[in-house]
């Protein structure tokens, strides 16, 4: 996100103000100036002056009511606001958030809490301009550009049905990363759900089906999207071979890329991770969306299913999405999660290394923010601290 700045011109002084009522004192008796007056000889500038405050008076009460009315008007921003935090090793509403069948459990203890943020504006909500000005003045609030966050028509129900999807999807991927960093074998297939604008421009859609399960690409087995991606890369804008289950049936194809204006190459196809897990787990969260907690859901699960107390009863908190090899990525809201968090009385917080730079300056006193790029580093930095290992928490990079 770039802010654009644009310098005000240099203000120039106005040209004195003629007024309609009085002749230029230069000018001479009988000029077209000194005539300006009524026929019947009573001087005209006092009604003139009368006249013209009438209407100053009215202009002015004018632009009151306008600017008080501009007050009630929807802003075209957004506000986000620290929300609440849940405990992924904890209960919510009497019932465990993580649970798990089909391997041993361990009790917990402590927190890790998953981080949320309020956005309020168009168009699940309206912020107006009074509240766009008391966001500017309020260090726990961003005030943002309505589109940075939504694209132009989305509507409410789509906001909540995307919201939704994410947060199931980054379930998944918190449990395949958790399993991974156990060392717990599961399998994934990747299976093509949609294609972009990109994909249609080029022709990708004209070689993939929706419904294609992706097996291999450049010759190599792929498991998950990082794998791919990797592909798609080395590709350097040359269509990618990949092998494809369609109708049972295996087949290769050759599927083009194109550069967009980051420099980088995509297929334009959209793929769902189909995991196959050896443990059944369900996470229960309602009202809550989004695939930020992927990270804080990693961990907890992890924590379930190890011996021994993770966190060592301290209190941490993070956020960041997930991906299933563990790499963790930068999210939204991240000023307003570390608060959140330390409202709630977090000692220390994860946050993904893509979001350091956002905390400059803003990190609130008592609470250590330190910068993850992967769920095996959060792991160990969350154990680092509950055994006092300084020489660890030394060499760890922290955030604001």
């Amino acid at each position: 996100m770039t802010d654009q700045h644009q310098s005000p011109r240099a203000a120039q002084p106005a040209p004195p103000a003629q007024d309609p009522g009085l002749a230029p004192a230069s000018a001479a008796p009988g000029s077209e100036a000194s005539e300006d007056r009524p026929a019947d000889g009573v001087p005209g500038p006092p009604r003139r002056r009368r006249v013209r405050r009438g209407v100053q008076l009215g202009a002015g009460a004018s632009a009151l009511l306008l600017g008080a009315a501009s007050l009630s008007v929807p802003s075209a921003f957004l506000i986000e606001s620290p929300g609440p935090t849940f405990n992924t090793i904890g209960e919510t509403d009497g019932d465990p958030i993580i649970t798990v069948d089909g391997a041993q459990t361990y009790e917990t203890d402590g927190n890790l809490d998953l981080t949320t943020v309020y956005v309020n504006g168009q168009p699940t909500s309206t912020v107006r301009v009074p509240d766009m000005i008391r966001g500017w003045f309020d260090p726990s609030v961003d005030v943002e550009p309505h589109e940075l966050v939504y694209p132009s028509g989305t509507s409410a129900e789509e906001v909540e049905q995307q919201n939704a999807q994410a947060m199931t999807s980054s379930q998944d991927q918190a449990v395949a990363a958790a399993l991974d960093e156990l060392g717990i074998e599961y399998s994934q297939r990747l299976e093509v759900v949609e294609f972009t604008d990109g994909a249609a421009e080029s022709g990708a859609d004209d070689v993939l089906q929706i419904g294609d399960e992706v097996v291999a690409a450049a010759g190599e087995p792929v498991a998950g999207v990082p794998g791919l991606r990797d592909a798609v890369t080395d590709a350097a804008g040359q269509p990618v071979g990949l092998d494809v289950i369609r109708d049972g049936e295996r087949q290769e194809v050759d599927v083009p890329t194109y550069e967009e204006s980051d420099g980088q190459h995509y297929m334009g196809v959209l793929l769902q991770g189909r995991f196959d897990f050896p443990v059944e787990v369900d996470i229960r969260l309602d009202d809550v969306g989004g695939p930020s907690a992927g990270m804080m859901f990693s961990l907890g699960v992890i924590d379930t299913l190890t011996d021994g107390s993770m966190t060592a009863g301290e209190h941490w908190a993070g956020t960041g999405t997930v991906e299933a090899d563990g790499t963790v990525g930068p999210i939204g809201g991240i000023a307003q999660k570390v608060r959140g968090a330390a409202a709630e009385g977090a000692d220390h917080f994860l946050a993904p290394a893509g979001n350091c730079a956002g905390l400059d300056g803003r990190v609130p006193a008592g609470i250590d923010v330190y910068s993850i790029e992967g769920v095996g580093q959060a792991r160990s930095i969350v154990q680092a601290v509950g055994d006092g290992d300084e020489a660890a928490l030394d060499a760890a990079e922290t955030c604001g």
